[in-house]
């Protein structure tokens, strides 16, 4: 198999050539106007389902999982995390569960998913912080019963979202840094001195920073800068023009540095879904919005979740903060494969054959024509059969 296109990181136009999975030679052709540009695919670290269906459910069947996994496909990615959000036990067993029965019945999803991401339960109770995540299912971490979903997860939560406010919070992040999640801040109203002791005990991550807030903070100190001002921190953030303004976008950039960011799209069970109110998901009525936002039904202030794909965030980071294309593709594929321990796809030969073929328009999110998973073609955007 041969795909021609612009490298990412330097322009050139090249052939790239694929066999049993990896890349096999690379060899500079020259260049063409019509050539899409070659990068690494992305890799999401946080997707709650699509289509129509959530991964909170307790109807949840792995030929579902399989559907959104192959949905991916046509966004150019390559790898994801599934993502279950506060709920009963009960919800998130099952979710783990099923995620994982279809992980090792499905080589379809086995190849696409690398681990799963555990969104709550352990978050802020206070309106703003929790965002849409279901009060009644806020509460503080315990130990035991984490224990119980990484065990119906087959081990495979590789990132735990929490906020850090709740006694006991720097010991439990601890005893998951030792076994190997990722711990992330997020929905939090933690105070500077418990932040601080949470990414003291390990965490190292900020679950979409700048969202999931009080509509107004002190200005400061407040866990928005002091999550912004660890190092230690990575902070994904979600770039879909909706989430955050791009001001704010680029003054997380300039403070975090490239090298701390990482892009999430942060999909829903509705996303990809017609504009309309749907009332039968995890976390209520919901809103889509012609443009794609996604709200709590009734207004137009409180957002739900994202609906637009990464493509979105790749093409908003470059006209926000002025970055190049290296750059971006960096925040959208290849740190957040580093980050949950994942070997990243490089445009060299020996790798794996995990890359997407894609334009830039001057409006709009990046436009994908060919998505190539460990070497197999699984999303021609010129394949016009349905």
């Amino acid at each position: 198999m041969q795909v021609r296109g612009r490298r990412f990181d330097d322009g050139t136009s090249v052939s790239v050539a694929i066999g049993e999975g990896v890349i096999t030679d690379i060899t500079p052709v020259t260049g063409d106007a019509n050539d899409p540009w070659l990068a690494p695919g992305f890799v999401d670290l946080q997707v709650n389902g699509y289509g129509g269906q959530e991964f909170n459910d307790l109807d949840l069947t792995t030929d579902q999982v399989v559907r959104v996994s192959l949905a991916m496909d046509a966004d150019g990615v390559t790898s994801y995390l599934p993502t279950a959000t506060t709920h009963s036990f009960e919800m998130l067993s099952s979710t783990m569960k099923i995620l994982a029965a279809a992980c090792e019945e499905s080589p379809e999803v086995a190849r696409r998913v690398p681990g799963f991401h555990l969104e709550g339960p352990y978050i802020s109770k206070q309106d703003g912080p929790r965002g849409a995540h279901p009060l009644d299912h806020c509460r503080p971490p315990d130990w035991d019963e984490f224990q119980r979903l990484q065990e119906a997860a087959g081990g495979r939560i590789r990132i735990l979202t929490l906020s850090p406010e709740y006694d006991g919070s720097a010991e439990f992040i601890a005893k998951a840094v030792v076994k190997g999640v990722l711990v992330a801040i997020g929905h939090t109203a933690a105070n500077s001195d418990q932040i601080r002791a949470a990414v003291d005990a390990g965490a190292s991550m900020s679950t979409h920073l700048g969202n999931a807030a009080h509509g107004q903070i002190r200005r400061h100190p407040n866990y928005i800068w002091d999550q912004l001002a660890d190092d230690r921190l990575v902070a994904s953030l979600i770039v879909d023009g909706h989430h955050l303004p791009s001001s704010v976008v680029k003054s997380f950039v300039r403070g975090k540095t490239p090298e701390r960011c990482v892009l999430v799209s942060d999909l829903v069970g509705m996303a990809g879904m017609p504009p309309g109110q749907y009332t039968n998901t995890s976390i209520g009525s919901i809103e889509i919005l012609d443009d794609g936002k996604i709200v709590v039904a009734g207004q137009q202030q409180y957002l739900a979740g994202a609906g637009l794909p990464i493509t979105y965030g790749v093409a908003n980071i470059m006209r926000y903060t002025d970055c190049d294309l290296r750059t971006a593709i960096e925040m959208a594929s290849i740190r957040p494969a580093e980050l949950i321990r994942q070997t990243p796809t490089q445009l060299a030969v020996g790798s794996r054959a995990d890359f997407v073929a894609f334009d830039l328009p001057d409006t709009g999110p990046a436009t994908v024509r060919q998505t190539i998973n460990q070497g197999e073609l699984v999303f021609d955007a010129s394949d016009t059969t349905d």
